[in-house]
């Protein structure tokens, strides 16, 4: 019998392969996640997944047309089965490919997982396909991701990418979302900072023969740089726009 795809039925191994490194609670708990009935196959992630997800960030001509080339057959179903399996590889690759073909059916899906940020490393993917489909449900899920998450710098996500994807979305759109969670960044640095530092002393107390070498790092953080650069969303944006469009 084939399992349920569902975090509760994976492994610690499972789990921490799948991306799901930091375990949290957070009030987007009861939300629920779109989750395939049964494990995608081997095949399926041969063809689907491996090809791609390591090259989501890839603006070359070749890509483009590649893309292009794709585009017609990627399903419905391919993009679902991808978001509905719990992998950081498969999450991120069903979130571009739901960009690529503009399949806004998949906002609220990909929005509830970057709320819940059960896996590390496809948030980012998350944030720039909500960019792309521009919608005001789409800033919404990325304000409500930021009012909760910079409140936990021990929760060291993708607070820095949902902030450039709010920038991006306000100068695009002449919007001011981001003007309400910028005293609330500036307090996650420090707070982040002074977590980092204390881990810093700790070390120094074990490691005295990495002393000048803490000491250096503790100097470096107390350098808070709080801007915020847009311009990797909008590479990434006019990648998805032009392989919309070819």
């Amino acid at each position: 019998m084939t399992r349920t795809m569902k975090k509760e039925n994976l492994s610690d191994f499972e789990m921490h392969s799948a991306g799901a490194i930091v375990r949290h609670k957070s009030p987007f708990e009861e939300l629920a996640s779109y989750v395939n009935v049964s494990a995608i196959t081997q095949e399926f992630r041969k063809q689907w997944v491996i090809p791609f997800y390591f090259e989501l960030n890839n603006h070359s001509d070749d890509w483009v047309q590649k893309m292009i080339d794709l585009k017609p057959k990627i399903t419905k179903e391919i993009i679902l089965q991808n978001l509905g399996d719990f992998d950081w590889r498969t999450r991120s690759t069903g979130s571009y490919f739901a960009a690529i073909t503009n399949a806004e059916y998949t906002e609220d899906i990909i929005g509830t997982h970057l709320l819940k940020s059960e896996v590390c490393f496809a948030g980012v993917q998350y944030a720039i396909t909500l960019a792309a489909f521009n919608t005001k449900k789409s800033a919404n899920y990325l304000n409500r991701y930021l009012e909760y998450y910079l409140t936990k710098p021990e929760l060291y996500f993708d607070q820095s990418n949902v902030l450039q994807v709010l920038k991006y979305l306000d100068e695009i759109n002449g919007t001011n979302h981001l003007s309400k969670h910028l005293s609330s960044f500036k307090m996650f640095l420090e707070l982040q900072q002074e977590l980092t530092i204390n881990t810093l002393e700790n070390f120094k107390k074990i490691m005295p023969e990495k002393l000048g070498e803490m000491e250096q790092g503790i100097q470096k953080m107390k350098q808070i740089d709080t801007s915020i650069d847009s311009t990797r969303v909008y590479k990434a944006v006019e990648t998805i726009n032009r392989i919309i469009k070819g």
